[in-house]
């Protein structure tokens, strides 16, 4: 039978999905082979009995055509010779399905069956191979030959208190075979079908009982770091196991909330109270590098290198401050319909003669955007500083805009260093730096483009970058049109 290709594809697709290492496969697997094997012994300890009470049977009528055969050739042979009256009692016991005859020590055959006497050309095998056993004591056996089933047995005859041979008897069991084969094929296929149904409904039964635990992995899935004060794991009809676990997980979140309010808190307050002071030493350093014209050379570096120092200090506040505001809810964002290619082309002029850089704006038509202008000049300065830092003096930065249906797509590249792949992921995380050293020396605090990443999604938009070794970077923010 062939199978359409379309259930042969849907049956594929499920068992991609399928996690062999998961508790719902192993539960399944492990409860469908106790199973299987609690079943399959139920059938073979039934076949077995089947089988043994088919011999059984069998035995106990060929004991009692014995029995009676013996008694026949005793009184026949009262009347006639031992051998005549033997041969009298098989012709008179011989049926259809039963043969007898009668051996003696050294093989000869006093007394048969006349079916084994004149065999016809088809059953001549078979009368061959049931005389073959002549001379053998056996109990009740069953055996197939060319196609049929028999039940064999072999005992010593007397009469009158005298051996006269070995009676055999052999009774064609072929129906009854037939019969017992059939009724243990029916049982294994009811078995296998029982294990089937049974895979299925433990499989779904599972499924149900491990309901609770994936819905409290989706949910732990969508809580964020906002979300922690309120999110609460509620399960409705769950294990009692299951609902401990879930109140511990609350707990959890509970106290993984308050400690986040700290740290945010604390980054805050250390922020907001060191820029203040900070500021004023740079005022005084900046002042008295202005007014002291007797400042020795070393004295003049001195305070130069303090005051950038400050600087780049007070910086580093204004940004943890931006962050903890951030991710307070402290910051908004005033949304209003831009021009953007006026926008980024006054930010690309100031870009220009602040770094004595080439840069490049790519617009085809007008674009308008929805955005806070303030928060995107600071998104847009901070990847064009970030461009320059990151490129020779000789390259140009490139500003490409653009815009499809319902968004604004704005691309920031440069044809500097690159950024290896594997920090890719990493270069919006606040203190990320793929070059430690390097970063130290452009001046970089680490938490630029953790800000612009912020403000980016503060502004309902996204960004990401594409980069490669040696040939440059590019930054690609979406918003929305205005």
């Amino acid at each position: 039978m062939k199978f359409p290709q379309n259930v042969i594809a849907t049956i594929g697709r499920a068992w991609k999905r399928v996690d062999p290492f998961s508790l719902q496969v192993r539960l399944t697997i492990g409860v469908v082979l106790v199973s299987a094997l609690g079943l399959g012994g139920v059938a073979g300890w039934t076949g077995w009995q089947m089988q043994q009470i088919l011999i059984a049977s069998q035995k106990q009528q060929i004991w009692a055509v014995v029995d009676r055969l013996s008694q026949d050739a005793a009184l026949y042979s009262e009347m006639m010779p031992v051998k005549a009256g033997l041969q009298k009692a098989i012709d008179n016991r011989t049926t259809v399905n039963l043969l007898l005859w009668v051996s003696q020590p050294d093989g000869s055959i006093i007394a048969q069956s006349q079916a084994l006497s004149a065999p016809s050309t088809e059953n001549h095998q078979v009368t061959q191979q049931l005389l073959a056993f002549s001379g053998k004591l056996m109990a009740p056996q069953i055996h197939q030959i060319h196609g049929h089933y028999w039940a064999l047995c072999g005992i010593p005859l007397t009469v009158k208190g005298e051996t006269v041979g070995k009676l055999y008897a052999a009774q064609d069991i072929t129906s009854e075979q037939t019969m017992f084969i059939a009724a243990i094929r029916i049982l294994s296929i009811a078995s296998l079908l029982s294990v089937l149904g049974m895979t299925f409904v433990i499989a779904y039964y599972v499924r149900r009982s491990l309901s609770s635990l994936r819905q409290m992995s989706q949910l732990a899935g969508v809580i964020s770091a906002e979300d922690l004060g309120q999110a609460r794991i509620e399960l409705k009809n769950a294990p009692s196991e299951v609902k401990e676990l879930a109140e511990m997980w609350d707990k959890m979140l509970s106290r993984l909330s308050g400690s986040w309010e700290q740290q945010r808190q604390f980054v805050s307050n250390v922020s907001h109270e060191l820029r203040t002071p900070l500021a004023i030493v740079h005022g005084y350093l900046q002042s008295t590098l202005r007014r002291s014209d007797n400042l020795t050379e070393m004295q003049r570096e001195a305070l130069e290198i303090a005051a950038s120092e400050a600087d780049r200090t007070i910086r580093l506040l204004q940004d943890l401050l931006d962050l903890a505001r951030a991710d307070s809810g402290y910051m908004h964002f005033q949304m209003e319909s831009l021009d953007l290619n006026e926008l980024v082309s006054e930010l690309a002029e100031m870009a220009e003669k602040y770094s004595n850089r080439a840069i490049a704006l790519e617009a085809e038509h007008r674009i308008w955007v929805k955005a806070d202008r303030n928060r995107l000049q600071q998104v847009l300065m901070n990847l064009i500083n970030n461009a320059v830092k990151y490129s020779e003096p000789s390259e140009s930065i490139i500003i490409n805009l653009s815009q499809a249906d319902h968004q604004v797509t704005i691309q920031v590249s440069d044809h500097g260093c690159g950024i290896p792949l594997q920090h890719q992921t990493r270069i919006f995380e606040p203190f990320y730096r793929v070059d430690e050293a390097r970063a130290r020396t452009t001046g970089g605090t680490g938490l630029g483009l953790s800000i612009v990443k912020t403000l980016v999604e503060g502004m309902n938009g996204t960004i990401t970058v594409r980069s490669k070794i040696g040939v440059g970077s590019t930054f690609t923010i979406t918003l929305p049109a205005a």
